[in-house]
């Protein structure tokens, strides 16, 4: 039994959310293969290669992968998947459960005939699997019979295996051609000194309650302060108090972080499906019966116009 990894990068380097794929490779057994497909991502495929129980990677380099087109990638899959020599070939096909994740690997199951198992945070054997639903307030326990089970994987379910050991072999394979479907136009990159929303340790999120995008600001210290990453409620992007790609929750990004700090949050059940497998989270809100409270390690009741300062220069 083998393992195939799609590995998610940006072509100089490998994405946290990879390592944690590899994980849950690892839980279901069998040699893992990781497949690196893009264009001059040597780099990544190096890094891919030093990750822990990583038995081999497959290095598919081309201008047409550059982009990482869905079409592309997912023929690429299909490709290095029908040219296995491998005895059995692959008996599970796994990507993280990010935006990258959620592109090609519908594909794959679509054209693997196959049904695809979303969001997985467990592995309970080779072919059975948990998964969150209702916006997480329920587990569902999902068993494929499908000869190839193709996988998304909800990185926070897993800790990222370690990197830095023994080096696995990195193999070129053979690109396939551009498939012509679609085209790259371009993209608006967010760029930022502060950590990345899905791997930062720390986490500091506004809502609504800070009633402004100029009052976003001050949220900023505090940040600064605890070298977090910026976040925010889908009330408080909605409202344009915070860019998209801030937004956590059930519609945006899923973090689990080692400390999160909602700030007038009122902890709408699809905000909590996106952080409350922090490890501590510590909720700043006004009304005391906000449901942020329920899920909070540590609750503060106030004005947060007045505790934020306040807990900056503590912390200062």
């Amino acid at each position: 039994m083998a393992v195939l990894v799609l590995a998610e990068h940006d072509n100089a380097s490998l994405k946290p959310s990879t390592l944690n794929t590899i994980a849950a490779a690892a839980r279901i057994g069998g040699d893992i293969v990781v497949l690196v497909a893009g264009s001059a991502c040597e780099n990544a495929a190096q890094a891919a290669a030093q990750a822990a129980g990583v038995a081999k990677v497959l290095l598919a380099d081309a201008p047409q992968l550059e982009n990482q087109l869905a079409e592309n990638v997912a023929a690429q899959v299909l490709a290095v998947a029908a040219g296995d020599t491998a005895a059995d070939g692959y008996s599970h096909i796994l990507a993280p459960a990010t935006a990258f994740g959620k592109n090609v690997l519908p594909r794959v199951a679509a054209k693997l005939d196959v049904a695809q198992v979303s969001d997985i945070i467990g592995v309970e054997s080779a072919d059975t699997f948990t998964r969150p639903i209702y916006a997480g307030n329920a587990i569902a326990t999902v068993q494929s019979a499908d000869p190839v089970k193709v996988i998304t994987v909800r990185t926070t379910g897993f800790d990222a295996v370690e990197t830095g050991g023994k080096l696995a072999p990195v193999d070129p394979v053979a690109a396939v051609a551009d498939s012509g479907k679609s085209s790259y136009v371009g993209s608006e990159i967010a760029r930022s000194d502060r950590p990345e929303l899905t791997a930062a340790r720390v986490v500091v999120s506004g809502g609504r309650g800070m009633g402004s995008a100029e009052n976003f600001k001050m949220l900023e210290p505090l940040a600064d302060r605890l070298g977090a990453a910026l976040g925010a409620s889908r009330a408080a992007v909605d409202a344009g108090y915070a860019p998209n790609d801030w937004q956590v929750g059930q519609t945006g990004k899923i973090v689990a972080p080692q400390l999160y700090v909602a700030i007038g949050i009122s902890g709408a059940i699809q905000h909590l499906a996106g952080m409350k497998d922090s490890k501590v989270i510590v909720a700043i809100n006004k009304d005391e019966e906000a449901p942020i409270f329920g899920v909070a390690d540590y609750g503060i009741v106030g004005d947060l116009f007045t505790i934020v300062p306040e807990l900056v220069e503590k912390l200062g």
